[in-house]
């Protein structure tokens, strides 16, 4: 890993990003069906709503708005992995269950640290 990847890693704002785009580059992959469709625009919204509500965090006019922002942007994340999780249980090896598992697992870090936030926070 170069400087600038692991730079990047630590950088909530890009991170959440990522998080996001790569969702929405996974979910082009599953085949078309009831569940996927609804699933898959479930999980879209929740995921950038991460990095969206984020990036409200940071311009926040008050501690409590902080406060309250990064509790949207941990109950948002903790929403994709639900979705994630349904998608990967519900699809089978062959449309990505690896790369799915690999979301699931960022989303449940991108949580712990929101959780962790708002602890050091108040």
């Amino acid at each position: 890993m170069n400087q600038i990847q692991s730079t990047k890693q630590f950088d909530l704002e890009d991170r959440t990003f990522l998080f996001a785009k790569n969702i929405a580059l996974y979910v082009r992959q599953l085949p078309r069906n009831i569940s996927n469709l609804e699933y898959v625009k479930q999980v879209v919204r929740s995921a950038g709503s991460v990095g969206a509500n984020y990036i409200e965090a940071n311009e926040a006019l008050s501690k409590k708005d902080f406060a309250m922002r990064i509790k949207i942007c941990r109950k948002e994340a903790k929403e994709s992995a639900y979705w994630l999780k349904l998608i990967v249980e519900t699809n089978d090896e062959k449309h990505g269950q690896e790369e799915g598992m690999k979301l699931l697992n960022e989303a449940t870090q991108l949580k712990k640290i929101f959780s962790s936030i708002l602890v050091k926070s108040v």
